[in-house]
């Protein structure tokens, strides 16, 4: 089960979820986003999974969706760069630098605009918003991993777009097609 922290209760529909009390000082609930899930596979294989261009192609995105053009030059400064094509055929780029690289435990990417793209694109950013911090941590847990995504948002304006452009309900999609990619 995914687990969501720090969700606006006006777009969610339910009761605030509050921050664990180990997120707790580090959380500001009007620009952060956390998502986290229990994954089946060891950390290293999870890393590759989000390293590997091929594999990020195999899962990236909610139900429905398709990437193309996924580019990873894992180090720092390098790009993070892929298309997703949505099911009505709409293309929308993801765009990132990577801020910080350590295998196999965390990635820190720096949402920005995709070269060649028509202005910023989705407030959602195909999953790395225009300006946003996306920290991923890869932490062991027996044989799986608990996977942590914290996107920290430039400011509340730009969290709220995200968030009605379908990025609280993106992860969550993508997550479930992580695991079954990692299944086979």
């Amino acid at each position: 089960m995914t687990r969501i922290t720090a969700v606006s209760p006006a777009l969610s529909g339910r009761k605030e979820q509050r921050p664990t009390q180990e997120d707790a000082t580090s959380l500001d609930i009007e620009v952060d986003v956390v998502v986290t899930r229990i994954l089946a596979a060891p950390p290293v294989l999870v890393w590759r999974a989000w390293t590997e261009a091929k594999r990020v192609s195999a899962w990236w995105g909610p139900q429905g969706c398709e990437v193309s053009d996924c580019e990873i030059d894992l180090r720092v400064g390098g790009v993070f760069r892929l298309n997703l094509r949505a099911p009505d055929g709409t293309v929308h780029p993801c765009a990132g630098i990577f801020r910080e690289v350590r295998a196999p435990e965390h990635l820190v990417l720096e949402g920005v605009t995709a070269e060649g793209a028509a202005g910023a694109g989705s407030a959602c950013g195909a999953g790395l918003p225009l300006g946003s911090v996306v920290t991923v941590t890869f932490q062991a847990a027996g044989d799986q991993t608990r996977l942590t995504l914290h996107t920290r948002f430039p400011n509340a304006a730009a969290r709220r777009a995200a968030e009605a452009s379908g990025y609280k309900e993106g992860w969550p999609q993508s997550f479930d097609r992580l695991a079954e990619e990692l299944a086979v």
